[in-house]
């Protein structure tokens, strides 16, 4: 596994364009700690977002994870051009002669997208760990480490959707067709809930459920919005006669869903590249 990583590994190490965005992904997640530093001054009001208690140990893992989660078409876009570039430069092909076998190749490039989430995992909970520690309220070894899940869903997060990536480089072949696609499948989703929602149950819960295994939906669902978590949120939404019963937790029903799809989207990589005539 190591040999087919490190083919991979060298292949990225002479993309320029790769390591560019590679490199802004983690910057604008470092760009999270600014926020703390944010103060605005109103007159004689004055506004700091740390105070706010975003960087609050344990609730800073949902929050982080959740904004890092949004900026991973980053990656998206590496490693759709990962794989179109196989086919522009003739790489995959010239591995195939070289005697790597197709399955052998999936694997390569599933490895890579597995080291990609395992690195950003790892930078975003240091990241995150840096800025508890500096800003959070509480400092409580209990209460540090508790709500880890989320750093849990993160990870499985990026692997599904990369994993999406990969397929749709794989099946459409150019980076800015399975980019679009990517966008398309999205508005797909959206049109469906939408349809079930208002058209054809005209009921909001059963077109959640029905929506819940949808795979970018699943994905969402993993890490939901955190704002409305925060104590200033809930009284003022309690000042209007508002009651949040928003479930936040990582749920095992959509951990499994997620894993499900990305077991088919390597699989349909695979099956695929057997078929295709290279």
């Amino acid at each position: 596994m190591l040999r087919l990583l490190n083919i991979e590994l060298q292949k990225l190490r002479y993309n320029r364009s790769a390591k560019v965005i590679s490199i802004i992904y983690f910057v604008l997640i470092t760009f999270i700690a600014l926020i703390a530093s944010i103060e605005f001054n109103f007159g004689d009001f004055h506004f700091r977002v740390a105070d706010q208690g975003i960087f609050n140990f344990p609730y800073i893992w949902h929050f982080n994870t959740y904004v890092a989660a949004i900026l991973k078409l980053f990656l998206a876009i590496v490693i759709v051009s990962m794989m179109s570039n196989e086919y522009s430069y003739r790489t995959l092909k010239q591995n195939l002669i070289d005697g790597l076998s197709k399955k052998e190749f999936v694997l390569s490039k599933f490895l890579t997208v597995l080291l990609f989430a395992v690195i950003s995992t790892v930078f975003i909970f240091g990241v995150s760990l840096i800025l508890g520690l500096f800003f959070s309220d509480y400092n409580e070894i209990g209460i540090i480490f508790s709500d880890m899940e989320y750093i849990g869903a993160y990870f499985i997060k990026l692997v599904a959707f990369f994993s999406f990536c990969l397929f749709l480089g794989v099946l459409v072949k150019r980076s800015a067709f399975a980019l679009g696609f990517l966008i398309i499948w999205q508005i797909v989703e959206w049109l469906g809930y939408g349809l079930m929602k208002w058209q054809f149950f005209k009921d909001t819960e059963i077109a959640d459920n029905v929506a819940q295994f949808f795979p970018l939906n699943a994905m969402a669902n993993l890490i939901k919005e955190p704002l409305s978590r925060l104590g200033a949120i809930q009284s003022a939404a309690n000042q209007l006669g508002e009651n949040f019963t928003k479930d936040y937790q990582v749920t095992w029903l959509n951990v499994l869903i997620v894993l499900i799809w990305t077991s088919l989207f390597i699989y349909w990589s695979y099956a695929i590249l057997k078929k295709r005539d290279l």
